[in-house]
């Protein structure tokens, strides 16, 4: 994912883990904690999907996700670029889910791109501070371009980035 613009100034507060630009991405399906050789076999089916293509677009806000009480995703949600993204979350996700044998998603898609975590450790009044200052990052100008699908894990190295790459498909322009 290429976003262009991008400043989450001033630096967040504690309990609060700001994404590397290398792995800020919009999920399609999430596999969980699926044993490799599974997520492979729903890899080998990201070619069966024709409204797969390369997307840009806009944010429009900033939106806590997860547990509507302890949310933990800080999140920018797709403005434009939101319907294509839509239809390749909705027409890919049940299959590779499927495919790698992870627990069904019934929720609709929401295209959106994870910009930092609030740590599950994180005190009420941490938290309220983390969703303050989410509040205050500005996506007027911001642009994202997604060139490519991937399939993702757990970065050997979790101090610099969370996660690698172990597959790619780069869309034709």
């Amino acid at each position: 994912m290429q976003v262009e613009g991008l400043q989450l100034r001033p630096a967040p507060p504690p309990r609060v883990r700001v994404f590397a630009t290398s792995d800020l991405h919009v999920t399609l399906g999430f596999l969980g904690s699926v044993q490799e050789e599974d997520a492979r076999k729903a890899w080998e089916r990201i070619g069966d999907f024709p409204s797969f293509c390369r997307v840009t677009g806009t944010f429009s806000r900033i939106e806590p996700l997860g547990h509507p009480r302890k949310p933990s995703a800080i999140s920018a949600m797709v403005e434009s670029g939101r319907e294509p993204l839509t239809e390749m979350i909705a027409e890919a996700r049940e299959t590779v889910l499927s495919a790698a044998g992870a627990p069904e998603d019934t929720r609709p898609p929401l295209p959106h791109m994870t910009l930092a975590r609030i740590q599950r450790r994180a005190k009420a009044a941490e938290r309220r501070a983390a969703l303050r200052w989410a509040q205050g990052i500005d996506l007027r100008g911001v642009t994202f371009t997604a060139p490519s699908v991937a399939l993702y894990t757990w970065a050997d190295d979790r101090r610099e980035r969370l996660f690698q790459i172990v597959e790619q498909r780069v869309f034709e322009s």
